[in-house]
């Protein structure tokens, strides 16, 4: 039995692991608390045009989330950006932005 239980209970991790850029992007624009549709929007566009490392800042904003504020404007979320102090994070998140609201 405990053979069985410990590749169920691994693959959580394993499946985390194999997540795209995208994936961690568009999660961590929602815990920010961007809607699906914006999150889902912006990272597509962005995983292209920025590196690694910056996707991993931007998804890292999800975790600074005000638990008191279930929507978060994008007036705030820009704000949260630009404490990154990365202008290349905030120029192609800009645009992103501005690109999917008018979609």
């Amino acid at each position: 039995m405990k053979r069985v239980m410990v590749p169920l209970l691994a693959l959580p991790l394993v499946l985390s692991a194999c997540a795209t850029p995208e994936t961690r992007l568009r999660n961590g624009l929602q815990n920010a608390g961007l809607s699906k549709a914006m999150s889902t929007c912006m990272a597509g566009r962005m995983v292209d045009r920025l590196s690694l490392v910056q996707l991993r800042r931007l998804s890292a904003l999800g975790s600074l989330k005000d638990r008191e504020i279930t929507d978060l404007t994008l007036d705030q979320f820009f704000r949260k950006v630009r404490a990154l102090k990365d202008p290349e994070i905030l120029a192609v998140t800009t645009s992103s932005a501005a690109v999917c609201a008018l979609r």
